[in-house]
C-alpha cells in the first residue's frame, strides 16, 4: 500500500454548485433522507441523488443495494464534471463492501472532489487521501446526526462554504481539546472511526484523529491494539482523540486509550469534539494539521 501524497486543500463550495449524494453503505431512511436533501437545497446547492441512493438489498437489508451499483454510483458521481462535492447519505455498513470496486483509476484523473462523510465512510476517506483528495469527516445528510441536530449540521454547513476555516466554526481555524500527553507536532490529518482503520497506512509523520461508537472498552482496546501491532502508529506524530458515544462508562474509556496510546512517545489531544457526538465538528482530513497539547489546540496550517 503506497503512502498518501502531501496534504491538500478543501476548496469552498459556493450557492448555485452541484452535489450528489451517494449511499455506499447502509440503507437511507427515506424521511431523513428527503429531509436532509431539503435542507442542502435550502443552502443553495443544486442537488442530485445518484441512480441507486434509495436503493436496498433484497437479501441483505443492512446494504443499501448491490456492491457494483453502489461502487458505480460513487465513481459515476466523482466523474461527472458538473459536480463539485460527493456527499454520503449515512453510514452504518458496507463501504468495505465497495471501495475495491471503485473505478480509483477514473477517480483519480477526474480530479479532487470536496467529499464528506463519516463513520463506516472512513473507508473512502482512506483511499482519498492516499489520492492526495482531502475530505471533510462529518455528518451525513440522511442522519439524525445532520437533519435533527442544528449545530452538527451547522458546522458542516460552515466547512463546506468555507474549506479550511471551517474547521473551528469560526476564521481562527482551531478546535480546542482537553491535554492528555504533552507535547505539539505537525502533519498530515487523516483517520476517522477506529473500527475501519485496518486497511489504511498513514503517512510519515501523520496526526491521527480518532473516534468511535458502540465499542465496549475490551473492543476498544482490541482494535488499537491491532493497529499498533500492525504498525499502523509507527508513522503517527501525534494523536486527536473525538468522541466515543456508546463505548462504556468514560472513565474506563479513557483508561483504555491512555493505556494504548499514551506510551507512543507522541503528543494525544482529548476531547476534540468530532466523530458520534451531540454537535459533532466537522474535521478535515488531508490537511496539514498542528496539534499543540499543550495550549490544547489543534489547528489547519495555513
Amino acid at each position: 500500500m503506497t503512502t498518501p501524497p502531501v496534504a491538500g486543500v478543501i476548496p469552498p463550495l459556493r450557492p448555485g454548485d452541484r452535489v450528489a449524494v451517494v449511499s455506499p453503505a447502509g440503507p437511507c431512511p427515506p424521511e431523513l433522507l428527503d429531509r436532509g436533501l431539503g435542507l442542502l437545497r435550502s443552502w443553495g446547492l443544486e442537488v442530485v441523488l445518484t441512480a441507486h441512493a434509495r436503493d436496498r438489498h433484497p437479501v441483505l437489508p443492512y446494504l443499501a443495494g448491490a456492491d457494483a451499483d453502489r461502487a458505480a454510483d460513487f465513481t459515476a458521481a466523482w466523474c461527472d464534471p458538473s459536480v463539485r462535492a460527493v456527499l454520503c447519505a449515512r453510514g452504518g455498513y458496507g463501504s468495505e463492501r465497495v471501495v475495491d470496486l471503485v473505478d480509483w483509476a477514473a477517480v483519480a484523473a477526474a480530479g479532487p472532489k470536496v467529499f464528506a462523510g463519516s463513520s463506516d465512510t472512513t473507508t473512502l476517506h482512506g483511499r482519498l487521501w492516499r489520492l492526495g483528495v482531502p475530505t471533510w469527516f462529518g455528518p451525513m445528510i440522511a442522519t439524525a446526526a445532520f437533519v435533527e441536530d442544528a449545530t452538527a449540521r451547522e458546522h458542516l454547513r460552515h466547512a463546506l462554504f468555507s474549506g479550511v476555516e471551517g474547521l473551528s466554526g469560526d476564521s481562527s481555524g482551531s478546535l480546542p481539546g482537553v491535554p492528555v500527553v504533552p507535547g505539539r507536532a505537525t502533519g498530515t490529518a487523516v483517520g476517522g472511526t477506529v473500527s475501519l482503520l485496518g486497511g489504511t497506512t498513514p503517512p510519515e509523520g501523520a496526526i491521527a484523529l480518532l473516534e468511535d461508537v458502540h465499542e465496549e472498552p475490551y473492543r476498544l482496546d482490541h482494535l488499537l491494539t491491532g493497529l499498533l501491532r500492525q504498525g499502523w502508529f509507527d508513522r503517527v506524530a501525534g494523536v486527536a482523540l473525538g468522541s466515543w458515544v456508546d463505548c462504556g462508562e468514560p472513565a474506563e474509556v479513557e483508561a483504555v486509550l491512555v493505556d494504548r496510546l499514551g506510551g507512543l512517545g507522541v503528543p494525544v489531544l482529548g476531547s476534540v469534539g468530532f466523530g458520534h457526538c451531540a454537535g459533532q465538528r466537522t474535521v478535515p482530513l488531508g490537511v496539514t494539521a498542528v496539534l499543540d497539547a499543550d495550549a490544547g489546540l489543534l489547528t489547519v496550517a495555513r
